[in-house]
């Protein structure tokens, strides 16, 4: 008998179609009893938790079956207050399942200071990059009377004058009192 004969025997082609209809039948019952254990169609909305509080952020997570994982960070944003949720993985709105953990990254309590370096009386464009490189943010930029056209003349910080040599959080916000060039000085 020949190898090709072999093949169309009557009882290798129903062993042959037996095997083949157990593994679909096994391959099917495998994958739904897969779904049913990862519960596949189980999710839920991540709520937005920017600018809670860790314990405000906590219940939200708990009452949507979430878990919370906090992550170390240097980011710091002063639009947060300390302890505030600043990001989180997955994002708001993403649908998950229950029990997934969302990583937070929390605004630091002891965001480090650092002092104002000497920028009174350089020209704005030397002054900018000297903060923005401190690590400070450049606000409003006010024009005053003064002789040194373009020239900083005071640093406010909130409204309040500050220093040369002051501490202040990083990344915090200055506004910038520059002359513009009048030769009658304004004393404000």
């Amino acid at each position: 008998m020949s190898i090709f004969n072999f093949f169309w025997i009557k009882s290798f082609v129903k062993q042959l179609l037996l095997a083949i209809f157990v593994l679909l039948f096994i391959s099917f019952i495998s994958l739904k009893a897969l779904k049913f254990y990862t519960g596949h169609k189980v999710q839920t909305k991540v709520p937005n938790l920017i600018g809670m509080s860790l314990m405000d952020a906590k219940g939200d997570l708990t009452n949507n079956n979430l878990l919370h994982v906090i992550q170390d960070s240097s980011d710091y944003d002063p639009n947060f207050s300390a302890g505030s949720v600043i990001k989180q993985n997955p994002l708001a709105g993403s649908s998950v399942k229950f029990k997934r953990k969302v990583y937070l990254i929390l605004n630091p309590s002891n965001y480090k200071k650092i002092s104002i370096p000497n920028v009174i009386r350089k020209t704005l464009r030397q002054a900018k990059p000297s903060l923005e490189s401190a690590g400070f943010k450049i606000g409003q930029i006010k024009y005053i009377d003064d002789l040194g056209k373009d020239e900083v003349i005071r640093i406010r910080h909130r409204g309040k004058k500050i220093s040369v040599g002051d501490s202040i959080r990083k990344m915090s916000e200055l506004d910038l009192i520059v002359g513009n060039g009048n030769q009658s000085y304004n004393n404000e």
